[in-house]
């Protein structure tokens, strides 16, 4: 991978879940559909913090991390615990980059690292959704998602309203070649 950030899994480290937290409640203040509503309260995304970093403990999820020197700029989540008939398959969730640093590959190094993830644990496909209005359906289409349709008024914006979710997913790996 050829990134100017330095990509990790993070752990679960009072310093990482509040990060982590700060990015979250950044994300959802600008309108990032991302499951919750603005205004977030800041417990409750540190719960779901702990809780996520708690499954990628257990082995189920790989959160990383997406560091400029020794700030947390960004994050995804690989799910790679999925159900026994689909143990090709893993799910790109809550991909989130600070807003000050959009626009500068923090997204496109944390899907890269991800996928490259995905392959080495013999994953074969990726799927993932976002928001039909202010998602990042460009930047997926551009790292070879194809788009599966799309599901109108899915969920609440973050500041109310609905918007519909599109599916996409990428056959990588062997697959892919």
């Amino acid at each position: 991978m050829d990134s100017k950030f330095s990509i990790v899994p993070l752990t679960s480290q009072p310093k990482i879940i509040s990060a982590l937290t700060d990015i979250i409640i950044e994300t959802v203040a600008h309108g990032g559909s991302v499951s919750f509503m603005h205004p977030l309260d800041p417990q409750v995304a540190t719960a779901f913090w702990e809780n996520s970093l708690a499954a990628a403990d257990r082995g189920e999820r790989i959160v990383l991390g997406a560091y400029d020197g020794d700030e947390l700029i960004g994050t995804v989540t690989l799910l790679i615990d999925c159900p026994p008939n689909q143990p090709h398959r893993g799910e790109i969730a809550k991909m989130m980059t600070r807003v000050s640093h959009r626009g500068k590959g923090v997204a496109r190094s944390l899907m890269q690292e991800a996928e490259r993830i995905a392959i080495n644990l013999g994953k074969t496909l990726l799927n993932l959704d976002t928001a039909e209005e202010e998602g990042a359906a460009g930047l997926y289409e551009k790292l070879g998602f194809q788009k599966a349709g799309m599901i109108p008024d899915y969920a609440l914006k973050p500041h109310g309203g609905f918007t519909g979710t599109i599916l996409y997913y990428k056959r990588i790996g062997e697959v892919a070649r």
